[in-house]
C-alpha cells in the first residue's frame, strides 16, 4: 500500500493582495505526477484544502479537477476538514465525489463509525484502515459546563479528543478483525502536538483551552498524519507521527523551507518506509533585513532567481536606514529594473510597517478580521507577549459571536 501525505494546500489564498492560483496549479500537476510515477494508491490530506470558508470559483474549480484527475489516474483521495474548511462548503459536495472514489470528512460526525474507512489498492482489494480525523471543534465533543477554569477546560479538552481518537481506533481495529487481514491502521489529525515547531501563518486553532495535543495521548496506530503546521517535520523524533507541512510557503518565514510531501509505504500491518518528496518552487520569495547598502546587494542576489515573468517577491526589514522619511523611494531605486517585487518594507526601530503601492490592492475582502486585527496591533508599542496576549482575547471575543 502506497499512500501520499500532505496538507494544508490554501487554495484560494491571497498573499498580501497576490493570488496563488498559478502555484497551486503547478503543484496539482507535480502532484499528480508522484502519483503516477510512484504508482500511489490513495492521497490524504490532512486539512485546511481551502484558505477560507467561502474559497474564490477558481480554487473550487482545481480542487474538483484535482478529483477527476486523481480518479483517471487510479487513485483514491481522502480530504478532512481543517480549522480554515467550512464543514458546510466541504459537505455539499461529499456524496457526488465520492462516486468519483473521493472521501471527504468536513467535520466530526455524529455516528464515529462515519470516520472509519478502508483504503483499497489500485487492484481493488484493502490495503489499509484508516481513522479519518479532521479539525476537532470543542463544540464537537465537549458541552460547556458552568464553573469550568481555564485549566479545566484544557484538560476537558484534552481528554475528550484522546476519547475520539481511542473510539475510531478501537473501532478501526474490530474492522480489521472482521476483514482478517493483517492491515496498517491509520490515523489522521489536524491539531497542534507539543513540541511542533509551527510558522508566522499557523494560527492558534484552541485559543484559552489547549494549547496542544501530547504525543502518548494518541492510540499506536501504524502512522499517525497531521496537518496545520506548516513546516514539514517528525513529531517527537517519530518516524510514524509526522506534519507534511504545507506545499507551498504561506508566509515569509517559511521561504527558505523545502517543502514536500511524504510517500508511505506499508507491507502487512507494518509501516515500511516514509520518504519525502521534495516539491519544487513555483514561486520565489524572500526575507531580507540589513542597511540600504547591504539590501542593494542581498537584493541583486534574489533577483537572479526571478525574471520578468515570474519576479521573486521580496520582505524588506531596514535597519539601521530606518529613520529616513522616504524609505520606500530609496527600495524602488534598488529594485529598479530588476525582477523582484517588493510586498512589503518594515522598520526594524518604526512601529508600523509600512506597505508599498503594489500591495496596496490588498483590500478588506482579501483579509479577515483577525489579520486587520493584527495590523491595527503593528501600530501599537506593545511587546510579544501583550501582543499574543491581545490577540488571543479577540478570537475568544470572535469565537463568542460565532456561537450567538
Amino acid at each position: 500500500m502506497r499512500i501520499l501525505h500532505t496538507s494544508d494546500w490554501h487554495l484560494g489564498q491571497h498573499f498580501m493582495g497576490k493570488t496563488r492560483q498559478a502555484e497551486h496549479q503547478a503543484f496539482c500537476a507535480w502532484l499528480l505526477e508522484q502519483v503516477r510515477t510512484h504508482e500511489v494508491d490513495a492521497v490524504l490530506i490532512a486539512g485546511d484544502i481551502f484558505d477560507t470558508g467561502t474559497p474564490p470559483s477558481y480554487a473550487r474549480e482545481q480542487y474538483n479537477r484535482l478529483v477527476i484527475a486523481l480518479r483517471e489516474a487510479g487513485c483514491a483521495l481522502v480530504v478532512l476538514g481543517g480549522n480554515h474548511d467550512s464543514p458546510a462548503m466541504l459537505g455539499e459536495s461529499r456524496e457526488l465525489l465520492a462516486q468519483l472514489g473521493a472521501q471527504v470528512v468536513p467535520a466530526v460526525s455524529a455516528d464515529p463509525g462515519e470516520q472509519v474507512m478502508v483504503l483499497r489498492t489500485r487492484a481493488g482489494t484493502p490495503g489499509a484502515i484508516l481513522c479519518a480525523i479532521p479539525f476537532i471543534r470543542p463544540r464537537d465533543v465537549l458541552t460547556s459546563q458552568a464553573g469550568q477554569g481555564a485549566q479545566d477546560k484544557q484538560q476537558a479538552l484534552q481528554q475528550a479528543i484522546q476519547q475520539h481518537y481511542q473510539t475510531l481506533y478501537a473501532l478501526a481495529e474490530a474492522q480489521r478483525d472482521a476483514l482478517g487481514e493483517a492491515l496498517p491502521i491509520i490515523a489522521t489529525g489536524h491539531l497542534t502536538t507539543v513540541g511542533a515547531s509551527a510558522s508566522d501563518s499557523v494560527r492558534e486553532i484552541y485559543v484559552g483551552s489547549l494549547e496542544a495535543f501530547p504525543t502518548n495521548a494518541f492510540p499506536p496506530a501504524a502512522y499517525i498524519a497531521l496537518g496545520h503546521i506548516h513546516r514539514p517535520q517528525k513529531v517527537a523524533g517519530l518516524e510514524h507521527i509526522r506534519y507534511s507541512g504545507s506545499p507551498i510557503a504561506l508566509s515569509f518565514d517559511e521561504a527558505k523551507q523545502q517543502k514536500e510531501v511524504l510517500l508511505l509505504e506499508f507491507a502487512a500491518s507494518t509501516l515500511q518506509a516514509v520518504t519525502a518528496l521534495p516539491v519544487p518552487c513555483f514561486q520565489p520569495m524572500a526575507s531580507l533585513r540589513g542597511s540600504l547598502k547591504d539590501l542593494a546587494t542581498s537584493i541583486a542576489a534574489q533577483a537572479s532567481l526571478g525574471t520578468p515573468e515570474r519576479p521573486v517577491w521580496l520582505e524588506i526589514q531596514v535597519s539601521t536606514d530606518d529613520y529616513l522619511n522616504d524609505l520606500q523611494s530609496h527600495i524602488n531605486t534598488l529594485c529598479e529594473g530588476l525582477p523582484v517585487e517588493v510586498l512589503r518594507i518594515r522598520r526594524e526601530r518604526g512601529t508600523s510597517a509600512a506597505n508599498l503601492a503594489s500591495s496596496a490592492r490588498e483590500t478588506l475582502d482579501e483579509l479577515t478580521a483577525e489579520d486587520v486585527f493584527a495590523r491595527r496591533l503593528q501600530l501599537e508599542q506593545l511587546d510579544e507577549a501583550d501582543t499574543q496576549r491581545l490577540q488571543g482575547l479577540y478570537r475568544e471575543v470572535l469565537e463568542g459571536l460565532d456561537r450567538t
